[in-house]
This record gives structure tokens, sequence and C-alpha cells, in this order.
């Protein structure tokens, strides 16, 4: 075994020798005069009094150019908004380890700590130009060219998109994909007030957050080595083809769902994601749960939590961080920002009273777990509708997510599926009836354009953008769910001894089988 994991290890560092090798093939990219998406930096011949500035030719040969408008105030509050979802992903991992039994807490701690280095290194080199990579034909309809692999024209001065004319009165997509704002600012193609980098990174951090969810579902069964394979597959193949359908022009989001052409939904409205991530999480550690089967004494011994105030932090944590989840998506400081996070505590406090209440009546008991898994029901839920909902929707939602999530839990329960800490039940179901819900509540009030219209409003584009917010919540469920049972069939059978520990390892438990470490050291 040791033996094994040795090669194991060569083999990495190999893989790794040889992506440093082709990461330099593509250093160019890091030039501030190589045209990147139309701009260049320094690059003017004009003394513009500030060498830092970036500007774009107006007309290409023309020798007139324009600032790139950067935007202080929006650029400062993303990169606020990057680092918090990024520390959500120690709130998983606290989480997630309060909720295991002790003797794989390292494990659970080990799987979330290599998930975030792994992807920040495979959104930089791939991962990133999958997702948002331009669409240059049909075939980038179901996964993004690679015209920005290795972060090649993804520029830390310029935003994203072309150039635009920089008057008083120009008309540009910048809050979201789905918006066309009349703000009188200057300003490039959405995401145009930050430098592409820094938007390229807050999405960084949400791919990095989506697969750390899959632990839970999987904890106490699978090889540590087989584990890191399975991470970098499944974000290639799932989360990134979807985060592209849905959020980089993909078949969800170029109109492909449209039944309707003379009404104006045309694709499936996900802020912040609900169907990018904790749908594609959610069914994929169902998926993981059920090829892997259950855990040896599994309802037989007990397995509750080893530590409820981890638990708590690690909420804590989460509820936290998740302002700049779904504060963060608009992609600027500004009133829908301010929206998006009232709306975020309003249905995360009601989802935690619900399941509370919920488990209350149930079991007789106000149960902390409960009230904790509730509140990240809450937070899983409202995040589609963050950017289109108002608070009283928001309390909805929170009551949908305590009632809908807890039923799932115990669904899931009665089913013997042993998806340990109810990924499946809180992050998929809840991401499913968030989409949903998405569709239902979306008011135009909350956009001036009038778009993200609900059913709610008994409208024919009402009806028809529920309809594609359901289509859209099923595409993510089947692929994610169908995908990760291929990936996990295909290693099991080539992996050697199968992806699952031995029953003698899974009874000492992983943090001293896979690991040769433990949580808590008493003597």
């Amino acid at each position: 075994m040791k033996n094994r994991n040795h090669k194991y290890a060569l083999l990495l560092v190999v893989a790794v020798a040889a992506t440093s090798t082709g990461v330099l093939s593509t250093a160019y990219a890091q030039q501030i005069d190589d045209g990147m998406d139309g701009y260049t930096a320094r690059g003017t011949g004009i003394d513009t009094g500030n060498p830092a500035e970036c500007w774009y030719e107006t007309e290409p040969g023309s020798g007139t150019f324009a600032p790139c408008m950067i935007d202080t105030g929006d650029t400062a509050w993303m990169l606020t908004a990057t680092t918090l979802v990024l520390f959500m992903t120690p709130g998983v991992a606290f989480f997630y380890g309060g909720l295991a039994r002790s003797k794989n807490m390292v494990n659970v701690l080990g799987m979330t700590l290599v998930v975030m280095g792994l992807i920040s290194v495979q959104w930089v080199l791939w991962g990133y130009s999958l997702a948002f990579g331009p669409v240059n034909n049909d075939a980038n309809l179901f996964m993004g060219s690679l015209d920005y692999a290795g972060f090649n024209k993804v520029s830390h001065v310029a935003p994203l998109g072309s150039p635009s004319a920089c008057t008083d009165q120009v008309y540009y997509t910048l809050r979201s994909p789905y918006v066309v704002s009349t703000d009188v600012k200057c300003s490039a193609i959405w995401p145009g007030t930050i430098p592409h980098q820094l938007f390229a990174m807050f999405q960084a951090t949400f791919a990095i957050i989506t697969p750390a969810l899959i632990i839970g579902g999987i904890i106490d069964r699978i090889k540590f080595s087989a584990f890191v394979v399975f991470i970098l597959l499944w974000a290639t193949f799932v989360y990134d083809p979807v985060a592209h359908w849905v959020w980089g022009g993909g078949i969800i989001y170029a109109g492909k769902l449209d039944m309707n052409p003379d009404l104006a939904p045309s694709f499936a409205l996900d802020y912040a994601g609900g169907t990018v991530v904790h749908i594609t999480s959610g069914f994929s550690a169902l998926a993981g749960a059920l090829v892997l089967g259950r855990r040896l004494g599994y309802g037989k011994v007990p397995m509750e939590p080893h530590n409820i105030p981890m638990v708590v932090l690690g909420t804590g944590m989460l509820w936290f961080g998740w302002f700049g989840f779904n504060g963060g998506s608009g992609v600027a400081a500004d009133g829908l920002a301010t929206s998006a996070w009232v709306v975020t505590n309003t249905a995360t406090g009601m989802a935690a009273l619900t399941w509370m209440l919920m488990a209350w009546a149930h079991t007789g008991k106000p149960s902390i777990v409960g009230t904790a898994s509730g509140a990240v029901a809450g937070l899983v839920t409202i995040t589609p509708a963050s950017g289109f909902v108002g608070p009283m929707a928001a309390l909805i939602i929170g009551i949908a997510a305590g009632t809908v999530c807890y039923g799932c839990v115990a669904f899931k329960n009665s089913r013997k599926w042993d998806d340990a800490l109810d990924v499946w039940g809180v992050h998929g179901m809840g991401g499913f009836t968030g989409a949903v819900l998405t569709g239902t509540l979306a008011s135009p009030h909350i956009w001036d354009t009038g778009l993200g219209i609900g059913a709610w409003t008994g409208t024919p584009e009402g009806y028809e953008q529920q309809a594609i917010n359901i289509m859209g919540a099923l595409m993510s469920v089947g692929y994610s769910f169908g995908v990760t049972i291929v990936i996990l069939k295909v290693m099991d059978a080539v992996w050697p001894g199968g992806i699952r520990v031995t029953p003698k390892e899974e009874e000492i438990g992983l943090d001293l089988a896979q690991h040769g470490e433990r949580a808590y050291v008493n003597e």
C-alpha cells in the first residue's frame, strides 16, 4: 500500500512539472501590450500622467484612444466579495468536520483543503476557459472554448468584453448577464467596471466551493487518492460545462430553451448558483453515495456529530461568506447588491426557524444541528433568486427551504441512502426548489428594465419563465447525476482495489488509515 501511494505521489509530481512547462507557453498573456480583448495598457503613446492606465483604440487604426473605465468602488467591493466566498470553503470544512465522526475529522478537513488547492490551479489552466471561454461555434454552446486557457487574454487592468464608446449615454450590459442598463456611465461590455482577472477569480471561488460540497455525501468511504482524481475530473466535465450553459453563453443562456420567441424570457434565471452550484453538487453527492454504498454499520451503530460547536461555527462562517456569494454576483457595489444582501439574510433566518420548528414538532426537541442545517438550506434556496426577489418573497423562500429540505432529508433516511451529511436534501433539493421559486417569484420591481418576471405576475412571460427555469434545473439534475455516476463507475473499475477503502481502514477511521494523523491526541 505504501509503495502504491508513493507511485501516486510521483505521478502527481510529474503532472505538476509537465503543467509548469505548458504554462510557460502562455506567458505572453501577461504582457501589457498584446491587445487583450482589444485593450492596451501603457501602449498609447499618450502622456496620460498615469502609466498604469488601460486604454483602447476607439477605431482600429484610428490612433484615437479612450480610457478603460475601471470603477474603483466596484473593484474594491468585488475583491471583498471574492475573499468572502473563498472563506466559505473553510466554513464547509468546519461544518462537515463537526458533523463527521471524530476518527474521520482530519480526512474531511484534508479533502476540503485539497479541493481549494486543486481547483485554484485547474481554474487558471483550463477551467475558467471551459466555463467562460467565448462561444465561437455551436460546439461551444455545451462547453467553452480554450481562448482563456492559462488566463490568456485575462487582464488584470482591462475589463472583460469588447471595448465600447465612451459617452454620457452609453448603454451596456453591466449588473448581470440578464440586464441591459441605461446608467449614465462609461463602460465596456459586462462586467465592464472591474478587471477581467478579478471577475475570473470571483468565479474561481464558486468553482472551488462546489466540489467541496460533494464531500458531505461520500465521507468515511472514499480513498483520498481516488478523491483527488475524481474532483479534477468532476470539475472539468460537470461543473465547467454547467457553468458555461448558465452563465458563460452556453445552451441554457443562449436562448435555446425559448418556447415562444415573441415573449421576453429566453433563458433560465440563476443569479448566484442554485443551478450551477447547488443542484450539481447535491445530486452528484447522492450519485457518489449510491456508487460507494452504505458505510459499515449504517443504521445500526450511532453516527452522530462529534462536535456541535464546530457545526455552529461552520454555519456562521458560511452565513457570513454568503453575502459575498450573493451580494457580489451583480458584479457592482450598488442597490442590487444591497437587495441581494437583505433577501439572503431574511430567507436564511426564516429557514433556520422553520427547520427548528419542524424538528421540534417531529422529535419533541429543538435540534441545534437541525437549526444550523436549516440556515444552510435557506442560504442555498435563496441563492438563485437573490437578485430577482424582494424581502417578502424571501420569507416565502425561507419557509419553503425549511420544509422542503427537511422533508427531503427525512425521505432520504427512509430510503436508507447513505448521503452522510444530507448534501442532496439540503443542497440538491434546496437548489432545485430555489430554481423553481425564482421562476415563480422573480419581480420586475427589482429590475428597472422589466426583466425577471415570475409566474406570480400572471403574465405569459411569467409562465414561460417558470417553465424555462424548471427545464434548466432538470437539465442540471440529469447531467450532473448521470456524468458523476459514469466517472465514479469507470474509476472504480480501473482503480487498484477500487475507490473505496477496505473494511478494516473504514473501521479504524480514515484519519489514521489514509493520513497517519489524528484530530485529537489525548495522551
